[in-house]
């Protein structure tokens, strides 16, 4: 009994990881030792010799180190419970559990005999509780029940005293492959869910864009339900009115609007009637077109018998008010040499501003009327951020007096025009929006008006709509453009994403679709035959709602795939607005036009969505297509103020194109758009306003601010812009006359575009990407893209460049 009583190996505190061979130790063969320490410590010699491991234990090299495998729980022959430290100590005297003070002879002898008697007595795993108690051989391993408790469909455990430490092992085992696969588990889980994310960045953006709704085209908003109508309570409504006055008012419909006698300003004199005649004309073929917030008959007659009377004494103040308002905005859009603008414009649009109480407080629809026409006109002379609060001026009288809830009943001309001045209140507040990349000021969830009637106002009568036979319904674009900026609050809680999905993108572009269906034939994309000039500005909405979108995915939030598919679309919208550009010059430039020219007709944000235009063109190695954006600007000139800044933007950037083609860049080549590194610095040009988005502009991040930027940049600002002051005889408010001048004018933009489409080298003149092909009669030559020319066909498209220009 030696060899079970002595045990001179000393025991790892950790369990070892060797395996069983066929036998191991039963837990009958294996008896527990008591008080194996005692005697090793009390006899141990400070020269004894070191005790030496068995050579059967092996470590797995499949299994790292420190884990415990379920087979051999023991790391020898029999093992001491003792603390940690304890086998060590016993190790390194020699002794073992025997006699104090035996001999290293007699050590050495016991420690042999008793290994060769543990390796015999080596068995298999020890039996589970169930297979101990009935004596059967146990196949347990540590993952699966033995065959026997599997068959009775018992518990297979090890919980008896012999086998207690197999039971702890094998639970420290089954913790650790547990803990293992849940780490699998955890890092399958969140590599998926980061694929999950990076699809959302590209699919959906963010969120909400999962969601996206648009609505419907002719679609109404919904109607809010209010509480249903009470008895009679006429002398309830009484008393409210006469003990709730100072507290609160009633409803808009229900007020009782006092008279503004304590606001009697001097009444200016009307100007010349043919000068007003026409300016009335100048402002219906323009602006009446895109917003009509005038029922125009009923204005005539009462404008009519104002110049009868020779005066404006007698009229109340705000509509004289909303009648210079409407003289101004109509010497803007006027094609007459004799008219001075905008300078006449500003007289006008400043009596109207003297003649509104600005401290009233009550108001009526024509104070809405002349506050959006104010933000319209200082929008055209490039007044934006003026021109943005006066937005905020109309937009907050017109909910004041009710014009955003559907009320009622109405008469059959005011209840109409109620609808159509907040309509068209709705949509100067998208584009605005839209174009300084500013948040909106009406909520959607606020408005639940009807859409304006599909039909001209000369047939709204009092006692109904009728429209004589043959006639044409409709002569304004409110309907289709209210289809358009209808999307628009959806758009701009997009463009909040860092990356907008192809999802998303085909959604807008469908509704896009559907809405451009509503315009007129001639509008269309697919017809050829000239386009009224006038009709430009409307389809505009659209076109620079589209580019818009595409543009968004330029952000360095994108990945390089993303950013060129947003190059391409954002071609592929500048060359259909050019198509219709070309149709619309051509239609005020042939020898009897019997339209007005172009030029006076476009808006201010015709000219800013022609510079986007011209700039993806420009880039794209698209010459012609950006000549005719160019000779479309042109014909605009100085009529609009930012026109010319527009000019000396391009100027600029074409500057910069020629300049990195000379140093040997592959600007405006197949092989250029075609890479995937691309050039910061243009893509930062070409993306144009949209630096000037506090939330999705990139290029001033660690940029000087407040009074570091005029110490640190240079640049000398002049005089803040303002209505009355500054700026040149005949342009601009906003540059100064050095600015206005130093780009050369457009006869220098023409010409460095030809100076451009000579310096790319012999590369033909392709989309971005291969599904954006130009149209018929678009490019500079008509080899393989991307391959040199020969010299003599070089020679000629320089040549017919040389001759487009002149």
């Amino acid at each position: 009994m030696a060899g079970s009583s002595h045990n001179p190996y000393s025991r790892s505190p950790i369990p070892s990881t060797a395996s069983y061979d066929s036998s191991s130790v039963s837990s009958a063969a294996s008896p527990r030792i008591q008080g194996g320490y005692e005697g090793g410590l009390m006899g141990a010699s400070p020269r004894g010799m070191s005790g030496q491991h068995p050579q059967h234990i092996n470590l797995p090299g499949s299994l790292p180190l420190g884990q415990s495998s379920f087979q051999n729980p023991y790391g020898s022959a029999a093992t001491s419970p003792g603390p940690p430290g304890m086998d060590s100590m016993a190790a390194s005297t020699g002794s073992s559990s025997g006699t104090p003070g035996a001999s290293g002879s007699q050590m050495s002898s016991a420690n042999i005999q008793a290994q060769k008697r543990a390796y015999r007595q080596r068995r298999k795993d020890p039996s589970c509780d169930a297979c101990r108690e009935r004596k059967v051989k146990c196949d347990a391993t540590e993952t699966t029940s033995c065959s026997e408790c599997s068959s009775r469909n018992v518990k297979c455990q090890f919980t008896k005293e012999t086998n207690r430490r197999m039971s702890s092992i094998k639970q420290v085992q089954d913790l650790e492959k547990q803990i293992s696969q849940v780490k699998r588990e955890n890092t399958q889980l969140r590599s998926m869910l980061n694929m999950r994310e990076s699809e959302m960045d590209v699919d959906n953006g963010s969120p909400h864009q999962a969601a996206l709704t648009l609505p419907e085209i002719g679609s109404h908003p919904k109607r809010r339900q209010r509480p249903p109508p009470p008895h009679d309570l006429s002398r309830v409504r009484t008393n409210i009115r006469n003990f709730g006055r100072g507290i609160f008012k009633p409803p808009a419909p229900y007020r009782q609007i006092g008279s503004q006698g304590h606001f009697n300003p001097p009444r200016p004199d009307l100007p010349p009637k043919h000068v007003a005649d026409h300016l009335l004309s100048s402002y219906y073929s323009s602006m009446h077109m895109i917003i009509p917030i005038l029922h125009w008959p009923t204005f005539q007659q009462e404008y009519e018998a104002v110049y009868k009377s020779g005066s404006l004494h007698g009229v109340p103040p705000v509509w004289s008010s909303l009648l210079f308002a409407v003289l101004a905005v109509g010497v803007l859009f006027s094609s007459e040499p004799s008219i001075h603008r905008p300078h006449k414009g500003k007289e006008f649009i400043e009596i109207s501003r003297q003649l509104i109480d600005l401290w009233n407080d009550e108001f009526v629809i024509d104070h809405a009327r002349a506050a959006i026409l104010t933000s319209i006109f200082l929008t055209e002379l490039n007044l934006k951020s003026a021109a943005w609060t006066w937005l905020a001026s109309a937009v907050r009288i017109s909910q004041d007096i009710g014009l955003h809830c559907e009320t009622g009943p109405w008469p059959m001309i005011e209840g109409e025009m109620r609808r159509r001045v907040w309509w068209g209140i709705y949509v100067w507040d998208r584009h605005m929006s839209l174009e300084l990349g500013r948040p909106l000021l009406i909520e959607d969830a606020d408005c639940d008006v009807g859409l304006p009637a599909a039909i001209d106002d000369h047939y709204i009568h009092d006692a109904g709509m009728l429209v004589p036979n043959g006639a044409s319904p409709l002569t304004n674009f409110i309907i289709p453009i209210i289809h358009v900026v209808r999307a628009v609050s959806q758009l701009i809680k997009t463009l909040k994403s860092p990356i907008i999905s192809p999802s998303t993108l085909a959604t807008f572009d469908t509704h896009f679709s559907s809405c451009m269906s509503a315009y007129p034939p001639t509008c269309q994309l697919t017809a050829t035959e000239p386009l009224d000039p006038r009709m430009l500005a409307p389809i505009c909405h659209l076109m620079n709602a589209r580019l818009v979108l595409h543009r968004h995915n330029l952000t360095t939030s994108c990945p390089p795939e993303v950013r060129g598919n947003a190059i391409e679309q954002c071609i592929r919208a500048a060359l259909d607005s050019t198509n219709l550009l070309a149709r619309a010059m051509a239609c005020s430039s042939g020898p009897n036009p019997v339209t007005p020219p172009f030029g006076p007709t476009a808006n201010a944000m015709t000219c800013t969505h022609i510079w986007r235009c011209t700039l993806f063109l420009l880039f794209g190695g698209h010459y012609d297509a950006a000549l005719t954006c160019i000779r479309a600007s042109a014909s605009v000139a100085t009529l609009r103020d930012v026109n010319v800044a527009c000019g000396r933007n391009v100027a600029f950037f074409l500057g910069v194109l020629i300049e990195k083609r000379r140093a040997g860049g592959m600007t405006g080549s197949k092989g250029y758009r075609g890479g995937r590194e691309m050039d910061e610095e243009l893509i930062a040009y070409v993306s144009g306003d949209l630096q000037a988005s506090t939330e999705n502009s990139w290029v001033w991040t660690g940029s000087e601010t407040g009074m570091n930027i005029a110490a640190n940049n240079g640049v000398k600002v002049g005089p803040s812009p303002t209505l009355m002051g500054g700026g040149r005889e005949d342009g601009t408010t906003v540059l100064t006359d050095s600015e206005a001048r130093d780009w050369g004018g457009w006869e220098r933009v023409e010409y460095l575009v030809g100076v451009l489409a000579r310096e790319q080298g012999g590369y033909g003149q392709q989309a971005y990407g291969q599904q954006s092909m130009p149209p018929q009669g678009y490019g500079m030559n008509s080899g393989s893209p991307g391959l040199p020319l020969d010299r003599n066909q070089r020679k000629a498209n320089e040549r017919m460049s040389i001759t487009n220009i002149i």
